[in-house]
């Protein structure tokens, strides 16, 4: 059996950098930081104070009342990127065969915001009264079905669960399936809404946030000596995946090419990477090998680098493997710098960056480098503080989630 070909047809996303996908490139290009203090609880008595919102975001701009009050704002962020990815695409405009068309979404976390309140809500009463709509608003799986939902797309619908690598595992999973002849068109992509009191303090609780509150504009700092934790973000993205023949006949305007999608496992620790990088490396040499494509043919690749103290380090090791000389031809870069972690959403928002330098041969920064890590080979090119114009015809991006869930996906010209 041939495998099909799968093509980008559109994109949306809602991140701490804008409400758009326009918004979010030009402010990557930029090289702003989305972190700030934190507006959505008091997180005065808490160790981290700041993390990257999604900015003015009103649910009433987007949702009539009634509806809103049925979405966790996990929910809400997807069906806004999902509803701009959509547009994009023209794939109602053309009138797609919906029964074709799949949803699948990834979410490392789901409604915790919705889980928190409900919890709360009932300790502080002590009474067992639930909304009922708690169950449906918290579950992760529902933003794809409620996408679903709204158009009426009757193909595969689920949602990836590998926590920071969720998304990117929904992308990889939606290739694998049009390239089977399952749908002709997927709406996949990740969304998460994490930056409640729980979340923060359950990431403190870790010591895994960066707790520079006297300048949380450069508290995310990929790579650099003195990285002291990843930021929190929250958001959504949304790619439209799609049978090569079938964008073909439809006129759609095709984006680049999905070739490669790996997957590993570190089998290692809960929360900490392989010193080694040795998920980093098979997850990369995998998607290469789907892909069928060689190691020096790679241009760029985004990388998951959260501004960990030990992830950046086995990141960059694994790097260095698997593209040996090759890998100091390249730039490189982490765009977490700028937008934080969106835990689950990640995978897809940094896809979209990836796809976005491929279209625009423009490299976005790695943001807050001060101090060189001895610990990490200085003739890596991660693009330090400005955006990099390059000729890119293959682009990478890498996530990794804690568990050791490891996916790469690589777009390439078309």
């Amino acid at each position: 059996m041939e495998l099909k070909r799968v093509v980008v047809t559109g994109f949306g996303a809602i991140t701490p950098l804008g409400s758009n996908v326009n918004e979010f490139w030009e402010n990557l290009i930029k090289g702003e930081s989305g972190a700030a203090p934190i507006t959505l609880f008091d997180a005065s008595r808490f160790k981290t104070k700041f993390a990257c919102e999604v900015k003015n975001f009103d649910p009433l701009n987007y949702f009539d009342k009634k509806e809103s009050k049925k979405m966790d704002r996990n929910t809400q962020f997807g069906i806004v990127a999902a509803r701009e990815a959509v547009a994009h695409s023209r794939i109602i405009d053309d009138n797609v065969d919906k029964n074709r068309v799949g949803v699948i979404w990834g979410s490392g976390i789901g409604g915790l915001e919705t889980f928190e309140k409900e919890v709360l809500g009932w300790a502080n009463t002590d009474i067992p009264r639930f909304n009922p709509f708690f169950i449906p608003k918290m579950i992760a799986d529902i933003t794809g079905g409620q996408i679903s939902i709204e158009y009426g797309f009757h193909g595969p619908n689920y949602t990836t669960v590998s926590a920071c690598a969720s998304s990117a595992n929904a992308l990889i999973d939606s290739k694998m399936l049009i390239q089977l002849g399952k749908a002709d068109v997927i709406v996949c992509g990740g969304s998460e809404a994490a930056i409640t009191a729980s979340g923060v303090g359950g990431f403190n609780a870790m010591m895994a946030l960066s707790t520079r509150n006297d300048d949380p504009k450069t508290a995310s700092r990929p790579f650099d000596k003195d990285r002291d934790g990843f930021v929190l973000g929250e958001g959504a993205g949304s790619i439209i995946l799609e049978e090569y023949e079938h964008a073909k006949k439809r006129g759609a305007t095709i984006y680049a090419e999905l070739k490669g999608g790996g997957m590993s496992a570190d089998a290692y620790h809960m929360t900490a990477p392989h010193p080694e990088g040795l998920g980093a490396y098979l997850v990369m040499k995998n998607c290469l090998e789907d892909a069928e494509i060689t190691a020096d043919a790679v241009d760029h690749i985004n990388m998951h680098g959260t501004s960990t103290p030990l992830g950046d380090i086995a990141e960059s090791h694994a790097i260095s493997r698997l593209l040996g000389e090759h890998a100091f031809d390249i730039q490189i870069n982490s765009t977490k710098s700028m937008t934080g972690h969106l835990l689950g959403a990640a995978g897809v928002v940094e896809a979209i960056a990836a796809l976005h330098t491929i279209m625009h041969n423009i490299v976005p920064p790695t943001i807050n480098h001060f101090t060189d890590d001895e610990k990490i080979d200085s003739r890596l090119n991660f693009t330090f503080n400005h955006a990099v114009e390059k000729t890119v015809n293959i682009a990478m991006s890498n996530t990794f989630g804690f568990g050791g869930h490891n996916a790469c996906v690589l777009f390439q010209k078309i």
